[in-house]
């Protein structure tokens, strides 16, 4: 272990009027105030990392107590790691002389690319690193060739994270080295439509430029255009379309959504396969008052282990699905009785692998609620995949090409399934979009993302970014492939 001893020098920047205990005992630390520092605005940065081995900085304005050696730690895993920054799991207070909660974060991976990823309130530099992250920044800013911004007033902690993830590693150290207080925070089912509204859309903008520089020095960018083309007529099916249903326990409202399938108006044959993955609650019972529909196809899997993904695999690889598979989630309903239809026709325009619409989020009565209509219109033809990467989700309802997605699989996961889908999807093939409203999407406390705890809501967020990894180092492989033929 390399030690840090009082020859270290470490310069922790705090927030003006905002207090940082340091243990008296740790390593000689000099604290600044970094008058109107902003982590979104570039040029506030500047005057951080002119000097010492290390920088520390307070991210948050909010009161820091740090641990016992804390700071000593820090260097230590920052000396032996050779890292480029270290950022900890901490404890947090709801309020000054609160109980203390730890307050666990995730490792990074190079799928981290969501400009949302919790570092905490405080984070090490080293600073010849962040020097040099800064400097590609402002070089690549005035080239303009990769990176197409003229200033940087929202995502600069972004981008300089981005840089420095390419210089070294980004260190997580899962133990509690500071304390800190947090105001409550809003449920994580409200939170995670944030980046939707249209206020976020000029610091959004900004985030894909970000990414996309990104993606072009790790060679992990897809250029527009190159798609290999889906002839969607090559097959032969029993019916055009098939609407998927996977349900667990939702007697309430398996019914209305059966309903809303069930009456859509189409110039073509359709059914709807619902997969009751060992109900227990009724739900079995309200689909099979449907049984003598001969649309419906009730099916209960022969086995307890799977996921969402996988439920949505047994419907698919089912020989009775359509030619194309478009996914209703079992608290929802078709907007339209010309859904089905409209997205259909969708496939046949762009010849897309594919095939998103839009939803509008209403409460359990079907009124409207906050936030609305949610488009994804951050989507464009000419960067949609590589943004793909940074944002959270693709949107809904989504559909496939039946014989492309049985090449390919869903993960079967009960989270993330569909965005892993459509990342795999992306890399090759059209992506068709649809703006108009397909369908009603209930918000209400029964949605499994409604208010989840911190745990599960970083094992969502390490799994995402899982697959985005795993996405990024297919990409980088492709080009790779492509350039050495």
């Amino acid at each position: 272990m390399t030690y840090a001893d009082e020859n270290t020098h470490v310069v922790c920047w705090t927030r003006p009027m905002v207090p940082l205990r340091a243990d008296a005992t740790d390593l000689p630390c000099e604290i600044c105030p970094a008058e109107g520092f902003d982590p979104a605005v570039l040029p506030t940065w500047q005057p951080l990392c002119q000097e010492g081995e290390f920088t520390l900085v307070v991210m948050r304005a909010v009161p820091i107590e740090m641990g016992y050696k804390a700071l000593q730690r820090m260097v230590a895993i920052a000396r032996d790691t050779g890292a480029v920054m270290v950022y900890s799991d901490h404890y947090v207070r709801q309020e000054q002389g609160g109980a203390l909660r730890r307050f666990p974060l995730i490792d990074y991976q190079a799928g981290s690319l969501r400009d949302d990823f919790d570092f905490g309130a405080l984070v090490m530099f080293r600073t010849d690193a962040l020097r040099e992250a800064l400097n590609e920044l402002a070089d690549d800013m005035a080239d303009g060739r990769d990176l197409e911004l003229r200033r940087i007033d929202y995502g600069a902690f972004y981008g300089l994270r981005l840089a420095l993830s390419r210089m070294g590693e980004l260190v997580h150290v899962p133990e509690a080295l500071y304390t800190t207080v947090q105001p409550p925070q809003r449920p994580s089912g409200d939170r995670i439509y944030d980046y939707q509204a249209a206020s976020s859309a000029p610091a959004q903008r900004e985030m894909e430029a970000l990414c996309t520089w990104h993606l072009k020095h790790i060679g992990a960018y897809l250029p527009a255009g190159q798609y290999t083309d889906v002839d969607v007529t090559c097959h032969d099916f029993a019916v055009e379309c098939t609407v998927v249903i996977p349900v667990l326990n939702r007697a309430r409202v398996i019914g209305d959504a059966i309903e809303s399938v069930l009456s859509q108006q189409a110039p073509f044959d359709f059914n709807l396969i619902v997969v009751d993955n060992h109900s227990t609650d009724g739900t079995t019972e309200v689909i099979d008052r449907y049984a003598a529909h001969p649309r419906l196809i009730h099916i209960v899997p022969d086995r307890d282990d799977l996921g969402i993904g996988g439920c949505w695999n047994k419907a698919i690889y089912d020989a009775r699905c359509g030619r194309f598979a478009i996914g209703l989630d079992s608290d929802d309903l078709f907007a339209t009785p010309y859904a089905l239809r409209t997205m259909v026709e969708k496939f046949y325009e762009t010849r897309a692998a594919m095939v998103v619409g839009s939803y509008k989020t209403v409460d359990e009565h079907l009124h409207e609620v906050a936030p609305g209509v949610i488009a994804h219109r951050e989507w464009t033809d000419a960067n949609g995949r590589n943004n793909l990467l940074h944002v959270n989700g693709i949107g809904g309802p989504r559909a496939f090409y039946t014989p492309l997605y049985r090449s390919i699989c869903l993960p079967g996961s009960s989270y993330g399934e569909d965005y892993g889908m459509a990342l795999m999807v992306s890399r090759h093939y059209r992506v068709g979009r649809v703006w108009d409203v397909m369908t009603l999407a209930r918000r209400w406390n029964d949605n499994t993302d409604s208010d989840l705890d911190i745990n599960r809501e970083n094992a969502n967020n390490f799994y995402k970014d899982r697959l985005r990894t795993w996405e990024v180092m297919a990409r980088m492989q492709m080009n790779s492939s492509r350039y050495t033929e």
